[in-house]
């Protein structure tokens, strides 16, 4: 008995210094993001005084702490040469991502998707805007000498979503997932300094499922506003309407709906993960989100797929010590 309870102790005991380790690293990490202006110069354009350098990163950090806390705690567990790199483009992702909501009209959402646009083309051009996230994304850019491609062919597909569509299946919803999701992670993977085909061939599969995952995640959001973003092939496969879930409707037929499309992100989890003997290790700390999406459909799964549960509406308060461990064991 007494060695039972001694065991717990040494348990609870390496647990909570687990806890401390992973705190005083994401304290560390945050605290390195906005020192790191003190390091670096800014030039040309946007030659700013370190005050406004150090801005310009504390405004990324915080917009995506506060818009994106998984890609924020994965951020922080980059090696520092990706660090802030990867604090732009998740800022830059998160700035598109809230258009379609922030808007009342269409004509103002494609106004703010044109001044991406230029502002891409200002950034490759030594030229960028005096804007927070376009000078962080345009250190990033200078740092690393990301893809232009990729950039533009998020706002492109963001602007697309501007039409309010419906995804016609499947296949639509991981085409919009493989131009969004999948592109910011061949970004990271150049901010890593990874070019690997097998790379590559992951990030387009953890993208998918990552697009899939935030589109069950967003579903009662959309829901509560009359928006059903789900595939109709899928919907119509088990006779469930729109307005099931508008209702939250928790019905077998809605379940089987949920079951289905969460199916597939975990296929393409697994086809991400059927190349990890192949991956470079540089490439692993670009795909932790996989520890996120893996918790969702853990979540779901012990909900019976009931999309609405409430459980699914809360943020798992391990999910950084996960996120850590993950990090250290250098896999997805």
């Amino acid at each position: 008995m007494a060695a039972s309870i001694s065991a717990k102790q040494g348990l609870l005991s390496s647990k909570t210094s687990l806890f401390h380790a992973l705190q005083g690293k994401i304290i560390s990490s945050s605290s390195c993001v906005q020192r790191s202006a003190g390091i670096q110069s800014v030039r040309a354009a946007t030659s700013a005084p370190a005050d406004g350098q150090r801005h310009h990163e504390k405004y990324c950090l915080d917009l995506v702490r506060s818009r994106d806390y998984e890609g924020f705690v994965s951020s922080l567990l980059l090696p520092e040469k990706a660090r802030n790199s990867s604090l732009a483009l998740r800022a830059f992702n998160v700035e598109l991502a809230q258009v379609k909501d922030s808007v009342s009209q269409k004509t103002i959402g494609l106004m703010r998707m044109q001044f991406w646009k230029t502002a891409i083309e200002e950034i490759y051009r030594d030229e960028p805007p005096n804007q927070p996230v376009s000078a962080e994304l345009w250190k990033a850019v200078r740092k690393h000498n990301l893809t232009k491609r990729w950039l533009l062919r998020i706002i492109s597909e963001r602007e697309k979503d501007l039409e309010d569509r419906v995804y016609r299946n499947l296949q639509e919803l991981e085409a919009y997932a493989e131009n969004t999701q999948s592109s910011l992670l061949y970004l990271l993977l150049e901010c890593l300094g990874v070019k690997d085909v097998h790379a590559d061939h992951t990030a387009s599969h953890i993208g998918k499922a990552q697009g899939i995952v935030t589109c069950l995640r967003a579903t009662p959001y959309h829901s509560s506003r009359r928006k059903v973003y789900l595939p109709m092939d899928v919907c119509m496969l088990h006779g469930v309407s729109q307005e099931d879930f508008i209702r939250g409707s928790r019905e077998q037929n809605v379940r089987d709906v949920v079951y289905d499309i969460a199916s597939q992100a975990h296929v393409h989890l697994q086809h991400a993960r059927s190349f990890s003997k192949s991956v470079p290790a540089a490439a692993t700390p670009a795909f932790l989100q996989t520890v996120v999406l893996e918790d969702y459909l853990q979540k779901v799964r012990r909900a019976d797929f009931d999309v609405f549960h409430p459980s699914l509406q809360s943020r798992n308060p391990l999910l950084p010590i996960q996120l850590y461990l993950r990090s250290w064991k250098k896999t997805y």
